[in-house]
């Protein structure tokens, strides 16, 4: 089930939060967001449900255990049955083919590559239970005892199938005691319909657009077109998966619970240091909390360090070369920039450090979004006018006219001018009388039901286009 799905907008979330609110009591309360929460989840993956719950009675069991061992080389050995035990199911459900193929074509090898199909948002959930039973053997938090509160935080529909990834101590407190208020939950309304917008209207009409270029025939590409299609492409990742998050913090404030921002405008940065700090930021402070610092961080083997967690990171978006590469590239990018490049960029112009992390992350995508290495190489030779196409043809321009309007919003939207813009209205109409406060609600409500109005006609007449980093 995905949330830009008629059936959870107009069924699934009214019926959950009925019977949530409902409750008298928060165990109860608790037992409802389980049991929407499975079935949420069973929706698309009814076999591999049990797959989650054996997940979180693994880390249940070890957190538990962990806490109740005095030794700490038994703690240690119950931390490593955790890790072995999680990575291993991750590596099998997600990386078993990639690997058989890889030391096939390496060994020249015949080995049958296992076929198992990915259970959704494995790699989310498996991080986040992971992260629990590390942060239980450092003792920054007391172990679960509840059972259902735990499958509680590892199930929590909100952000089980694509993040942000959320740890355990950030929501312990209200995994045992949430406020709900009307406040609050508008909060959560209106960010959930942003999210939903961000999605249906810009994410996945970017997304139309750019296969036009990006899946066509490279002979008939132009460099122009090439870096449009790439261009629509980046507006469509971004909307896309920060629109999911957005959705997810909602629904988090609707049932009384907090999660952090995943994303602060990335193609605001002047850097690709920056541009991680902004992108996905919930995967970025993982592997430095669990990574990159136990490594040694900057204090021994940095460089080693560095290429260990971007390896890391690109492997985790996907069982593929692509993945590992584009990975890596970010890595040698920031090597660069931690040994010198940072230096000069702070020396230049700021548009001209905007340029260059533009171009860098266009590139990037192009890595990203090409399973298949030597498709994506020919693509970018088409960008660097390598590969004898024309600079652009007559129907780029018109392309590009016709959909000016949009781009244009698009790019807008990818600064944070509307929320300054959003900010000082509200600061002006807070020390205002309360009709200006009034209205400010009122003009809320009409913003929310001209979004979810809009995105409902769009999903009416779309085809199925789940978010982009389900398939991780």
């Amino acid at each position: 089930m995905v949330f830009s799905n008629l059936f959870f907008l107009f069924a699934f979330l009214p019926v959950c939060l009925v019977f949530y609110y409902l409750m008298p009591k928060q165990k109860l309360k608790d037992v409802v967001l389980v049991i929407f929460s499975l079935f949420f989840y069973a929706w698309g993956e009814p076999i591999w449900v049990s797959l989650l719950i054996l997940s979180a009675t693994v880390d249940y069991i070890h957190g538990r255990v962990i806490e109740n061992t005095n030794k700490q080389w038994q703690k240690r050995l119950v931390l490593l049955s955790s890790l072995v035990i999680n990575l291993g199911l991750l590596s099998i459900f997600k990386y078993s083919a990639f690997f058989t193929q890889s030391l096939n074509a390496v060994f020249n090898l015949n080995y049958i590559a296992p076929s198992f199909s990915l259970p959704i948002g494995i790699s989310f959930y498996t991080f986040q239970t992971l992260s629990y039973t590390v942060d239980v053997y450092r003792g920054e938090v007391k172990a679960q005892k509840s059972f259902l509160s735990f499958l509680l935080f590892v199930s929590l529909f909100h952000q089980l199938v694509a993040g942000p990834i959320v740890r355990y101590k950030d929501i312990a407190k209200e995994i045992e005691v949430r406020v709900l208020s009307w406040e609050r939950f508008n909060k959560g309304v209106l960010r959930f319909i942003i999210g939903l917008g961000k999605k249906v209207i810009i994410a996945n009409t970017a997304g139309d657009l750019a296969r036009v270029y990006l899946d066509q025939s490279f002979s008939n590409l132009t460099v122009m077109g090439s870096w449009l299609g790439i261009l629509l492409f980046a507006i469509q990742i971004y909307f896309d998966f920060s629109g999911y998050s957005d959705m997810a913090i909602g629904l988090g404030h609707m049932f009384g619970f907090t999660y952090k921002e995943n994303f602060n405008y990335p193609y605001v940065s002047r850097s690709a240091t920056e541009f991680w700090r902004r992108w996905h930021i919930s995967l970025g402070s993982f592997f430095r909390d669990y990574v990159y610092i136990p490594m040694g961080g900057n204090r021994k083997r940095r460089l080693f360090n560095l290429a260990t967690v971007w390896f890391l990171t690109g492997l985790w978006h996907g069982a593929s070369w692509n993945f590992v590469l584009w990975g890596l590239y970010y890595g040698v990018l920031i090597v660069l920039e931690k040994q010198f490049l940072l230096r000069i960029l702070d020396r230049i112009p700021r548009f001209i450090n905007h340029i260059y992390l533009i171009g860098a992350v266009l590139l990037g995508w192009v890595l990203f979004y090409y399973t298949d290495l030597s498709q994506g190489l020919a693509y970018m030779k088409t960008m660097l006018g390598m590969s004898g196409v024309e600079l652009f043809q007559a129907t780029d321009l018109l392309r590009i006219k016709s959909n000016a309007a949009f781009l244009l919003l698009a790019i807008i939207f990818c600064m944070p001018i509307s929320k300054h813009l959003y900010e000082k209205a509200q600061h002006k109409l807070s020390t205002s009388s309360f009709i200006p406060l009034l209205l400010s609600d009122v003009l809320k409500g009409v913003f929310v039901l001209a979004v979810l109005t809009i995105s409902t006609a769009l999903i009416l007449g779309q085809s199925y286009n789940p978010f982009i980093y389900f398939r991780f």
